[in-house]
């Protein structure tokens, strides 16, 4: 399949789960990374603030906020802003996702864990987005750890990568945890 069609195809199967569904299934996530060895040692994570159709991370946002330092996303132009997450100070911004206010911009280099949406991974780590190339631009710039979460049916059998595509070095989601970069064999 295509990036288009894989697009609309999960799109429909998103569409068919219920809120209570999406909850469920970002608890089963969201712990399952907070089991990984190497997630145990991480202190700046980036996350990011969920639209209808992905992973709900408001309740993860501030539960680990209360052990490390979160960061959200804000959209400039064409760019990913890195902006620390401070309660209370997010506002609508681009794709009507709340944004992190302020002018505290971090380096991405500061980052050492990247919590990374998709529309669609595959066993490999390659990623679907939903075509706007944001993530690729910022993952393109770090070493940090890139953890892909999505559910179950959005891991799908092959992604034919593009030049500018970033791997992810671990996927999870409510059934599975692959680990791809084989640095990681051993957590």
């Amino acid at each position: 399949m295509d990036k288009g069609s894989i697009r609309k195809h999960i799109k429909h199967l998103k569409s068919l789960l219920s809120e209570t569904e999406k909850h469920e299934f970002s608890k089963a996530v969201f712990f399952k990374i907070e089991q990984l060895p190497i997630f145990k040692t991480a202190q700046r994570v980036l996350l990011y603030n969920s639209l209808p159709d992905e992973l709900p991370t408001k309740d993860v946002i501030e539960r680990w906020g209360l052990s490390k330092q979160i960061f959200l996303p804000r959209v400039n132009g064409l760019e990913l802003e890195i902006l620390p997450y401070i309660n209370g100070q997010l506002s609508v911004g681009a794709y009507n996702i709340e944004e992190p206010t302020g002018n505290d911009i971090y380096d991405i280099n500061a980052i050492d864990t990247i919590i990374v949406p998709a529309v669609a991974f595959d066993p490999s780590g390659n990623r679907v987005g939903r075509g706007k190339g944001y993530y690729d631009k910022l993952l393109a710039q770090t070493d940090a750890l890139k953890i892909g979460v999505v559910y179950d049916f959005q891991i799908v059998d092959t992604i034919n990568s593009e030049p500018h595509d970033i791997k992810m070095d671990i996927i999870v989601s409510p059934q599975q945890t692959i680990i791809i970069n084989t640095k990681l064999q051993s957590i």
